[in-house]
Parts: structure tokens; sequence; C-alpha cells
């Protein structure tokens, strides 16, 4: 049975979870597991609670590692346990996938040095600054077992995208169709470059502050500051 653990952390997106794990919950003979620190409910940003099924230190070895985000990858980035679950977990998972800022997890881990790569649109340059990872603006992208997703609702494209390579296309399009993934936004404007300017420039203002403080940090925690 193939073992998919769904990495928790305090403050994540809860579609960045959620919404691949509705595809994966649909992988034939597979068992997917939430997998934290401690097994105390995970609150995310907006308040949605998760129970996990088992802690980084006690965890079994499993085939699919995947990553979310939100706010509290801060967190997550300096987090020991975490870090050293990932790396040991590496040694062996068939695939390494995130969507959304959960890619700068594990680009904190080392494990998308010499990989081409996504993360939220916002979030790109955060990416750069790891200059082992040839960062690639694109939905999912895929390299070798490293499958990385943009932002948010990109976690239901990386999820089909795996399915299809594990199961092939006809249990990834079956798993679509079942769950209606026919996508018809009622505005253009889920990408920077198609939303009004105006627009992206708000989104832009309204996130400096977080953004300028988190490229701080990452710039501390890769010359190895504390």
């Amino acid at each position: 049975m193939l073992q998919i653990a769904l990495i928790a952390f305090p403050n994540i997106t809860q579609l960045d979870l959620t919404a691949p794990l509705e595809v994966f919950s649909r992988f034939p003979d597979a068992k997917v597991s939430i997998i934290a620190e401690t097994l105390e409910p995970i609150v995310s940003e907006k308040g949605f609670r998760f129970l996990p099924d088992a802690m980084f230190e006690n965890a079994p070895d499993v085939d699919i590692i995947f990553i979310p985000g939100g706010p509290g990858i801060s967190e997550a980035m300096e987090n020991k346990k975490l870090m050293d679950f990932l790396v040991r977990q590496s040694h062996h998972a068939q695939y390494i996938t995130s969507v959304c800022t959960g890619a700068l997890i594990l680009a904190q881990a080392g494990l998308l040095d010499g990989y081409k790569a996504t993360t939220h649109w916002l979030s790109l340059d955060l990416l750069r600054l790891y200059k082992k990872i040839k960062v690639t603006e694109k939905r999912v992208v895929v390299d070798g077992n490293r499958i990385t997703g943009g932002g948010v609702t990109a976690g239901i494209d990386m999820a089909l995208v795996l399915a299809e390579k594990i199961y092939g296309a006809n249990i990834a399009q079956s798993i679509q169709l079942m769950i209606e993934y026919n996508p018809k936004p009622p505005f253009k404007s889920g990408s920077p470059k198609l939303a009004p300017p105006e627009i992206v420039e708000k989104i832009k203002s309204q996130r400096k502050e977080i953004q300028e403080k988190r490229r701080t940090q990452i710039l501390k925690m890769i010359k190895g500051e504390k």
C-alpha cells in the first residue's frame, strides 16, 4: 500500500492541505496520513482544525511526502524536528512534493537543490534566494521525483499530475471527473500575468511587510545566522 504523508504545522493554509488531500484520498491502494510535531490539533490560518495521525519522531517510512504552505512556514522552516524528518524520509521516498510556499520548506531542507521548482507567485523571488534551485514560473513543475505547485489551488493540479505519473492517465482523469474539477473562474485574475495591474500592485502592497520579513529570515538561515 502506498504511504502518503501530508505534513501539517500551525497556521497552514487550509486549502493547501485539503485540496491535494481530496485527490490523494482517491489514489488506489493508498493510505493518507497527516504528520505533525505532536498529536495536538493543528489550527490553520483561518481556524480550521486537523488531527494528526502520527508525529515526526515516530512516523513510518513513507512513499510520498507533501508539504503545504501558509503563514506558518516561517516557524516551520526553523523547526529542526521537521527538517530532520524531511531529510530522513527523502532517502527512500518515491516522490517529494509541495504546493504554494511549502516549496520554501523543502528548499530550506535542501531537498530542492539542483531541481526545477515553483511556488506562489508572490514568493518566487524568495525561492530564488536558494541559488541551487532552478526557479520556474509554471503552475506545476515536475523534475525527476520532485513535483511542486504554485499557489493554493495548484495543489489539485499537482496531485493529479502525480496520479498520472503513478497510475496513468486513465486513473488521473477518473479522479478529476469524480471531483468534477472543471474550473471556469468568474474572473481572469488568478495570475499576476492576467489580473489588472492595479489589483496586482494592491496585493503586493498588502503583503510587502510580510514578504520583506520572510526575505530577511531566509537570508539569515542561508548564512547560518540565528
